[in-house]
């Protein structure tokens, strides 16, 4: 076993502390990762609180890797000691299932292996995230990073980046198109910058005006307040899409309503109560309401490429280890411009 050091909250109610555990040994497939970021998702708190239920204590979070490669296994072929590596959500899946042999492993119909909180395949071994110094996984379901991009800023793209970017490929999202943000926050900021880059008319719709300078910057078109209900009124059946990114309660059947004939609303935030819909505002216009999550290997490496290509990386503040827990304290209250990432040198 390999031992390994990292931050874990023990119960619901404690802290980020420090903890120490073990990797397994290298199976043949397998790749060592020296972890240098980890991004800071607002499921780790969700997860490390048991906010959604079914938590696994101890619990390391942490599922935005980026990392060098320490040492490969015998039959490994797609890295080398030295590489720039990165984990995002999921660290392993059935392989043999409709979805996966599609590459959609995050939809696996058996049973897909999340990188913290959860269990390997044996049904026994307990999964730990990234908030640590050292990761094994199969190389099957380790990225390649480019070189050119700021690494810091690569790590939120393992989860906000492929969960805004698989969405919109989906569903084609480009010249031609209004789309509405919703939400500018870790995951929104990533779906503007896409969505732009994808030509895309974009507009974000956030409840704060102070988000407004930064959506143009990140390449919105327009800014719509969602508390002002003259911009809403104005807004009805403007837009083909809307990307909803919000993890709060909020009013659904508000936003339906900017929706065009046909237009989709497409799911990524998971609010903790769900929504209640009014089936009318689908009806009258043959609306849609959709859901997507993460993406599958082969696309989250699509997307890496497509970043290097077009120089796309997350807005990150940089912190040491020891400040998580503040750092959880200012995500609830928004206090981030746009995605948290851990030093790990700092632990």
């Amino acid at each position: 076993m390999i031992p390994v050091k990292g931050y874990a909250a023990q119960n619901p109610k404690a802290p980020l502390a420090p903890f120490k555990f073990e990797r397994r040994e290298l199976k043949p497939h397998d790749v060592l990762i020296d972890i240098i970021y980890c991004g800071v998702c607002h499921s780790d708190i969700h997860m490390a609180r048991d906010e959604w239920g079914g938590a696994i204590y101890p619990l390391v979070p942490g599922h935005e890797i980026v990392g060098k490669v320490n040492r490969i296994g015998s039959s490994v072929k797609k890295f080398k000691v030295g590489d720039l590596a990165a984990v995002g959500v999921l660290v392993d899946s059935c392989r043999e299932c409709s979805s996966c042999k599609q590459g959609l492993e995050q939809y696996c119909e058996v049973h897909w292996v999340p990188t913290y909180s959860g269990y390997e395949m044996d049904n026994k071994t307990i999964t730990y995230g990234g908030y640590s110094n050292q990761i094994v996984t199969d190389e099957n379901y380790v990225l390649q990073v480019p070189n050119n991009l700021d690494r810091k800023g690569i790590a939120p793209l393992l989860c906000a980046g492929i969960t805004t970017y698989s969405p919109l490929r989906h569903w084609r999202v480009g010249k031609g198109h209004k789309i509405g943000v919703v939400g500018l926050g870790g995951l929104g900021h990533m779906a503007v910058k896409f969505a732009a880059s994808f030509d895309a008319e974009v507009t974000v719709l956030s409840t704060s005006n102070s988000k407004q300078a930064d959506a143009k910057r990140l390449g919105a078109a327009h800014f719509i307040n969602t508390t002002d209900e003259a911009q809403l009124k104005k807004a009805k059946g403007q837009f083909d899409f809307l990307l909803n990114t919000i993890a709060a309660h909020h009013d659904i059947n508000s936003l339906v309503a900017l929706l065009k004939l046909n237009g989709t609303m497409i799911m990524v935030g998971i609010p903790p109560e769900d929504p209640s819909l009014s089936v009318s505002g689908l009806i009258g216009k043959r609306r849609t309401i959709a859901g997507s999550m993460i993406g599958g290997i082969r696309e989250t490496q699509e997307m890496l490429n497509y970043c290097a290509e077009k120089n796309i990386v997350s807005d990150v503040e940089v912190i040491a280890m020891k400040d998580i827990n503040m750092a959880y304290e200012r995500m609830i209250k928004g206090d981030v411009r746009y995605r948290f990432v851990i030093d790990m040198a700092t632990l």
